[in-house]
Protein backbone atom coordinates (compact mmCIF):
# COMPACT_ATOMS: atom_id res chain seq x y z
CA UNK A 1 0.00 0.00 0.00
CA UNK A 2 1.20 3.66 -0.87
CA UNK A 3 1.94 5.89 1.97
CA UNK A 4 -0.81 8.69 0.58
CA UNK A 5 1.89 11.90 0.93
CA UNK A 6 -0.43 15.08 1.84
CA UNK A 7 0.78 18.84 2.62
CA UNK A 8 -0.74 20.62 5.26
CA UNK A 9 -0.73 24.15 3.23
CA UNK A 10 -1.05 27.29 5.00
CA UNK A 11 -1.03 30.06 2.50
CA UNK A 12 2.09 32.09 3.26
CA UNK A 13 5.80 32.13 2.44
CA UNK A 14 7.48 28.81 3.77
CA UNK A 15 4.55 26.29 2.76
CA UNK A 16 5.00 27.84 -1.01
CA UNK A 17 8.87 27.37 -0.76
CA UNK A 18 8.47 24.05 0.37
CA UNK A 19 6.15 23.06 -3.07
CA UNK A 20 7.91 24.88 -5.12
CA UNK A 21 11.04 22.98 -3.94
CA UNK A 22 9.07 19.71 -3.74
CA UNK A 23 7.86 20.46 -7.44
CA UNK A 24 12.15 20.87 -8.66
CA UNK A 25 12.87 17.92 -6.68
CA UNK A 26 9.69 16.34 -8.48
CA UNK A 27 7.89 14.97 -5.05
CA UNK A 28 4.35 15.01 -6.17
CA UNK A 29 1.83 15.05 -3.18
CA UNK A 30 -1.62 13.24 -3.29
CA UNK A 31 -2.95 16.05 -1.49
CA UNK A 32 -2.69 19.84 -1.07
CA UNK A 33 -5.16 21.04 1.61
CA UNK A 34 -5.91 24.86 2.58
CA UNK A 35 -7.64 25.57 5.54
CA UNK A 36 -9.41 29.08 4.98
CA UNK A 37 -10.67 30.40 8.27
CA UNK A 38 -12.43 33.09 5.85
CA UNK A 39 -10.16 36.10 7.38
CA UNK A 40 -7.52 36.15 5.32
CA UNK A 41 -6.72 39.39 3.71
CA UNK A 42 -7.70 39.94 -0.25
CA UNK A 43 -4.08 39.46 -1.67
CA UNK A 44 -3.30 35.85 0.22
CA UNK A 45 -6.56 34.47 -1.40
CA UNK A 46 -5.58 36.22 -4.65
CA UNK A 47 -1.40 34.46 -4.09
CA UNK A 48 -3.44 30.94 -3.39
CA UNK A 49 -5.31 31.06 -6.33
CA UNK A 50 -2.22 32.28 -8.44
CA UNK A 51 -0.16 29.82 -6.79
CA UNK A 52 -2.50 27.01 -7.12
CA UNK A 53 -2.61 27.79 -11.64
CA UNK A 54 0.73 27.22 -11.39
CA UNK A 55 1.15 24.27 -9.14
CA UNK A 56 -0.95 22.43 -11.42
CA UNK A 57 0.56 23.85 -14.49
CA UNK A 58 4.36 22.35 -13.40
CA UNK A 59 1.72 18.74 -12.90
CA UNK A 60 1.11 18.96 -9.31
CA UNK A 61 -2.41 18.60 -7.28
CA UNK A 62 -4.37 22.13 -7.26
CA UNK A 63 -4.84 23.32 -3.51
CA UNK A 64 -8.09 22.03 -2.11
CA UNK A 65 -9.58 24.20 -0.02
CA UNK A 66 -11.53 23.33 3.17
CA UNK A 67 -13.57 25.22 6.07
CA UNK A 68 -15.60 24.76 9.05
CA UNK A 69 -18.94 23.98 8.37
CA UNK A 70 -20.58 25.92 11.12
CA UNK A 71 -18.82 29.56 10.84
CA UNK A 72 -16.06 31.88 10.27
CA UNK A 73 -13.68 32.70 13.15
CA UNK A 74 -15.06 36.25 12.61
CA UNK A 75 -18.72 35.13 12.91
CA UNK A 76 -18.09 33.04 15.89
CA UNK A 77 -16.02 35.89 17.80
CA UNK A 78 -18.76 38.11 16.79
CA UNK A 79 -21.64 36.07 17.80
CA UNK A 80 -20.03 34.77 21.50
CA UNK A 81 -18.78 38.34 22.10
CA UNK A 82 -15.25 37.22 21.94
CA UNK A 83 -11.11 37.53 20.80
CA UNK A 84 -9.64 34.62 18.50
CA UNK A 85 -8.14 32.64 21.68
CA UNK A 86 -4.60 33.53 21.44
CA UNK A 87 -5.44 37.15 22.57
CA UNK A 88 -6.12 34.88 26.09
CA UNK A 89 -3.04 32.54 25.47
CA UNK A 90 -4.46 29.60 23.66
CA UNK A 91 -4.10 28.57 20.11
CA UNK A 92 -8.08 26.52 19.83
CA UNK A 93 -8.70 28.84 16.79
CA UNK A 94 -5.82 27.20 15.38
CA UNK A 95 -6.90 23.83 15.70
CA UNK A 96 -10.70 24.67 15.23
CA UNK A 97 -9.88 26.26 11.86
CA UNK A 98 -6.84 24.78 10.40
CA UNK A 99 -6.21 21.84 11.89
CA UNK A 100 -9.78 20.18 12.03
CA UNK A 101 -11.30 20.89 8.62
CA UNK A 102 -7.97 19.26 7.25
CA UNK A 103 -8.79 16.09 9.33
CA UNK A 104 -12.18 16.20 8.68
CA UNK A 105 -11.41 16.17 5.40
CA UNK A 106 -8.59 13.42 5.53
CA UNK A 107 -10.78 10.62 7.40
CA UNK A 108 -12.87 11.01 4.25
CA UNK A 109 -10.54 10.95 1.67
CA UNK A 110 -10.47 7.58 0.34
CA UNK A 111 -6.58 7.14 0.10
CA UNK A 112 -6.12 8.00 3.47
CA UNK A 113 -9.21 5.50 4.53
CA UNK A 114 -7.37 2.72 2.54
CA UNK A 115 -3.93 3.52 4.26
CA UNK A 116 -5.73 3.19 7.43
CA UNK A 117 -7.45 0.16 6.62
CA UNK A 118 -4.20 -1.27 5.82
CA UNK A 119 -2.40 -0.52 9.18
CA UNK A 120 -0.50 2.57 7.74
CA UNK A 121 -0.21 6.02 8.26
CA UNK A 122 -0.64 9.16 6.26
CA UNK A 123 2.27 11.34 5.68
CA UNK A 124 1.54 14.60 6.65
CA UNK A 125 3.95 17.72 4.95
CA UNK A 126 3.80 21.04 7.29
CA UNK A 127 5.76 24.10 6.21
CA UNK A 128 7.81 25.69 9.47
CA UNK A 129 11.11 26.82 8.94
CA UNK A 130 14.48 26.49 10.48
CA UNK A 131 13.77 29.09 12.66
CA UNK A 132 11.16 27.38 13.81
CA UNK A 133 12.37 24.09 14.45
CA UNK A 134 10.78 24.27 17.63
CA UNK A 135 7.93 23.63 16.33
CA UNK A 136 8.33 20.36 14.44
CA UNK A 137 7.28 17.74 16.39
CA UNK A 138 7.33 14.46 16.53
CA UNK A 139 4.06 13.18 17.58
CA UNK A 140 2.61 9.99 18.71
CA UNK A 141 -0.08 9.77 16.21
CA UNK A 142 -1.28 6.53 15.08
CA UNK A 143 -2.58 8.41 11.71
CA UNK A 144 -0.12 10.81 10.59
CA UNK A 145 3.17 10.76 9.83
CA UNK A 146 4.63 14.31 10.73
CA UNK A 147 7.55 15.63 8.32
CA UNK A 148 9.49 19.28 8.34
CA UNK A 149 10.96 19.46 5.12
CA UNK A 150 12.26 23.29 5.26
CA UNK A 151 13.57 22.66 9.03
CA UNK A 152 15.31 19.13 7.12
CA UNK A 153 16.28 21.33 4.65
CA UNK A 154 18.26 23.76 6.73
CA UNK A 155 15.90 26.39 5.06
CA UNK A 156 15.20 29.90 6.83
CA UNK A 157 12.80 32.49 6.12
CA UNK A 158 14.98 34.19 4.43
CA UNK A 159 15.50 31.08 1.87
CA UNK A 160 12.00 30.79 1.41
CA UNK A 161 11.62 34.47 0.60
CA UNK A 162 14.35 33.96 -2.05
CA UNK A 163 12.83 30.74 -3.76
CA UNK A 164 9.43 31.98 -3.67
CA UNK A 165 10.60 35.37 -5.20
CA UNK A 166 12.52 33.68 -7.95
CA UNK A 167 9.81 31.67 -9.34
CA UNK A 168 7.78 35.13 -9.76
CA UNK A 169 6.31 35.50 -7.42
CA UNK A 170 5.25 38.01 -4.27
CA UNK A 171 6.05 36.30 -0.73
CA UNK A 172 2.62 35.90 0.82
CA UNK A 173 1.79 36.42 4.45
CA UNK A 174 -1.11 34.18 5.73
CA UNK A 175 -2.95 35.02 8.76
CA UNK A 176 -6.71 36.35 10.05
CA UNK A 177 -7.03 40.39 9.46
CA UNK A 178 -8.08 40.58 13.18
CA UNK A 179 -5.38 38.02 14.71
CA UNK A 180 -3.91 38.81 17.78
CA UNK A 181 -0.14 37.95 16.80
CA UNK A 182 -0.20 40.60 14.03
CA UNK A 183 2.93 43.44 15.39
CA UNK A 184 1.82 46.79 15.53
CA UNK A 185 3.12 47.92 12.64
CA UNK A 186 1.15 45.43 10.99
CA UNK A 187 -1.84 46.42 12.41
CA UNK A 188 -1.08 50.02 11.40
CA UNK A 189 -0.48 49.10 7.82
CA UNK A 190 -3.85 46.81 7.89
CA UNK A 191 -5.66 50.18 8.90
CA UNK A 192 -4.09 52.09 5.75
CA UNK A 193 -4.27 49.34 3.19
CA UNK A 194 -7.46 47.54 4.38
CA UNK A 195 -9.49 50.43 6.12
CA UNK A 196 -12.69 48.31 5.96
CA UNK A 197 -11.04 45.00 7.45
CA UNK A 198 -9.40 47.11 10.09
CA UNK A 199 -13.12 48.64 10.81
CA UNK A 200 -14.68 44.79 10.97
CA UNK A 201 -11.20 43.89 13.74
CA UNK A 202 -11.90 47.05 15.92
CA UNK A 203 -15.80 45.83 15.69
CA UNK A 204 -14.89 42.06 16.67
CA UNK A 205 -12.74 44.29 19.86
CA UNK A 206 -15.89 46.15 20.87
CA UNK A 207 -18.15 43.17 20.64
CA UNK A 208 -15.78 41.41 23.34
CA UNK A 209 -16.77 40.48 27.06
CA UNK A 210 -13.19 41.46 28.07
CA UNK A 211 -12.16 40.75 31.76
CA UNK A 212 -8.06 40.66 31.97
CA UNK A 213 -7.23 41.50 29.06
CA UNK A 214 -7.76 44.77 27.22
CA UNK A 215 -8.15 44.11 23.30
CA UNK A 216 -6.51 42.28 20.22
CA UNK A 217 -3.05 43.01 21.70
CA UNK A 218 -4.03 41.95 24.49
CA UNK A 219 -2.46 44.78 26.82
CA UNK A 220 -3.71 47.12 24.30
CA UNK A 221 -6.09 47.93 22.05
CA UNK A 222 -5.90 47.80 18.05
CA UNK A 223 -8.51 50.79 18.20
CA UNK A 224 -6.39 53.03 20.50
CA UNK A 225 -3.59 52.48 18.53
CA UNK A 226 -5.03 53.04 15.09
CA UNK A 227 -6.43 56.28 17.04
CA UNK A 228 -3.30 57.12 17.89
CA UNK A 229 -1.25 56.74 14.92
CA UNK A 230 -4.51 58.33 12.89
CA UNK A 231 -3.36 61.50 15.83
CA UNK A 232 -0.06 60.90 15.18
CA UNK A 233 0.70 60.13 18.86
CA UNK A 234 2.84 57.15 19.30
CA UNK A 235 1.27 55.71 23.11
CA UNK A 236 2.56 52.10 22.42
CA UNK A 237 6.22 52.04 21.08
CA UNK A 238 7.35 50.63 24.47
CA UNK A 239 4.68 47.32 24.23
CA UNK A 240 6.26 44.08 23.11
CA UNK A 241 4.62 42.31 19.87
CA UNK A 242 2.17 39.04 20.97
CA UNK A 243 2.99 36.04 20.61
CA UNK A 244 3.25 33.57 17.23
CA UNK A 245 -0.17 32.65 16.11
CA UNK A 246 0.20 28.49 15.52
CA UNK A 247 -1.51 29.25 12.15
CA UNK A 248 0.59 31.79 10.91
CA UNK A 249 2.48 31.50 7.69
CA UNK A 250 4.94 33.89 6.86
Amino acid sequence: MKTPLTVAYGGGTNSSAMLIEMEKRKVVPDLILFADTGGELPETYEFIANFSKWLVSKGMPEITQVRYARETLEENCLRSNILPSLAYGFKSCSLKYKVQPQNKFLNNWQPAKDCWQSGGRVLKLIGYDAGEARRAKDYDDKKYIYEYPLVRWGWNREKCVQVVTEAGFKPAKSSCFFCPAMRKTEVLQLSKTHPDLARRAVLIERNARLKKIKGLGRNWRWEDLIRSDESQTRLFDDLPDPVPCGCYDG
